[in-house]
């Protein structure tokens, strides 16, 4: 029979600093390495990758995200990446209020549009259900 004493407390997430688990760190993975593991996935026969996954301990996520990437160059260096993100300069302050100011006089035009296109609408509408003359008036 076990007592209250005997319990050990449940491992939790939201547990305080005497959390007797370390929390565990986030994986950090090479290029080359994530450039390996997409070759070979993708090389593998349609059976074979779901073992690859467990074999590396990695989801299907992973070898998608580092496909977009390679795909778009990242992983390569054939496209701007961080170090390259790094020496291109950036938008000076004039600029950026430019495109704002460029994209809220876009957003405006549209909204001018609608409410004339609605007015119209109206004046169309009051000019058939308004009596033009006094016999209309009778019933």
């Amino acid at each position: 029979m076990s007592t209250p004493s005997d319990k050990q407390p449940d491992p939790s997430p939201l547990a305080g600093p005497g959390d007797p688990a370390p929390r565990p760190s986030r994986r950090v993975f090479s290029p080359e390495y994530k450039l390996a593991i997409v070759t070979e996935y993708e090389n593998a026969p349609n059976g074979e990758k779901g073992a690859i996954l467990r074999r590396e301990g990695l989801y299907s996520s992973h070898v998608i995200e580092w496909t977009r990437t390679r795909d778009a160059g990242v992983l390569t260096g054939r496209a701007a990446g961080p170090a390259a993100a790094s020496k291109r300069s950036k938008k000076s302050t004039e600029e950026v209020e430019l495109e704002k100011l460029r994209r809220q006089n876009e957003k405006l035009k549209g909204d001018l549009a609608k409410t004339r296109m609605a007015l119209d609408i109206m004046g169309k509408t009051h000019a058939l259900c308004v009596p033009r003359t006094s016999k209309e008036l009778t019933w």
